[in-house]
């Protein structure tokens, strides 16, 4: 009888085709997942604590689609029918008719397991939950859910709209039918999804954050200034973006986190965060988004700071 029990609950599992998909943070990450997945004719619920945040959230997606119709990427009636697949919620309640939902909220381990603590209670059994971390154990955010079997990473690359690359990662609990139905999730998208074991940081920042500190590292012993350090890499290692233009991009106190991340998970010297990475997240000087990190926004063009 266990058998045939077990049996009822894997087919109903594998069964679960995702028509409509919650995102729970509307920043830039969750916004632009919102845009992409309304684009890839999914019904989406974009949710955060702020209604605010959501209103700006709306007028960014939009305003990407209008200049993708300016551009003559989309027709009017593509751009309307990607407007109207988004609906928007300042309650948990909103997912509960979602086949899944992602968390993109910031890169801190406490705050996710305190969202899927919040959110658990409202999600169909069969729903599916991901999370868009960019550094954390998978396997450990799982264990904190009461569906390790239905939870795996997805780690869109930002800006969402614009990046082709999405990372698929399991936990050490993730069930076939979850992974296959969130690689076709990715494809529908138009994207391209590559695996990741469940190691800090997965492939994208394990390689790409290091490179980024130690740029930190070399303006903070003097070996040269923003300006010289970012052109260096840009005409010299042919790089769209200088390592300190890209830091500012991300998000300082989104790097620390993962350099931490890092340093935690392997105990090795080489992942220590730059000290004047940790100084300028401690000043509130985060780069873009708070208007001033290795470069000063204020003006018409960035300034570096150093």
């Amino acid at each position: 009888m266990r058998d045939n029990e077990d049996l009822e609950i894997n087919e109903t599992k594998s069964s679960v085709e995702i028509r409509k998909i919650g995102i729970v943070g509307a920043g830039q990450m969750g916004s632009g997942i919102a845009q992409v997945c309304a684009q890839g004719e999914y019904a989406v619920c974009l949710a955060d604590i702020s209604q605010e945040v959501l209103d700006k959230a709306i007028s960014g997606i939009r305003g990407r689609l209008d200049r993708l119709l300016e551009k003559e990427r989309l027709t009017t009636e593509q751009v309307e029918a990607a407007m109207s697949n988004i609906a928007t919620s300042t309650e948990y309640e909103a997912f509960g008719e979602c086949d899944l939902v992602i968390e993109a909220a910031t890169e801190n381990e406490s705050v996710k397991i305190a969202i899927f603590e919040k959110l658990i209670p409202f999600l169909r059994d069969d729903a599916i939950l991901a999370t868009n971390t960019s550094s954390i154990s998978i396997t450990r955010l799982a264990a904190t859910t009461d569906r390790p079997e239905r939870f795996m990473g997805i780690h869109f690359m930002n800006p969402v709209p614009i990046m082709k690359l999405v990372e698929l990662i399991r936990g050490i609990a993730t069930g076939d039918e979850t992974f296959s139905a969130i690689e076709n999730v990715v494809a529908q998208l138009g994207k391209i999804s590559i695996t990741s074991e469940d190691f800090p940081a997965f492939i994208v920042n394990r390689i790409l954050v290091p490179m980024m500190n130690e740029a930190i590292f070399a303006l903070h012993e003097g070996v040269g200034g923003v300006a010289d350090i970012d052109a260096a890499m840009k005409l010299g290692a042919n790089q769209p973006m200088g390592p300190l233009e890209l830091a500012d991009f991300v998000g300082l106190d989104t790097c620390l986190a993962i350099m931490n991340v890092l340093y935690d998970g392997f105990g090795d010297s080489k992942y220590r965060a730059c000290p004047l990475l940790v100084k300028y997240v401690e000043a509130g000087w985060l780069g873009r988004k708070s208007g001033r990190g290795f470069y000063d926004y204020s003006g018409e063009k960035p300034v570096p700071t150093r």
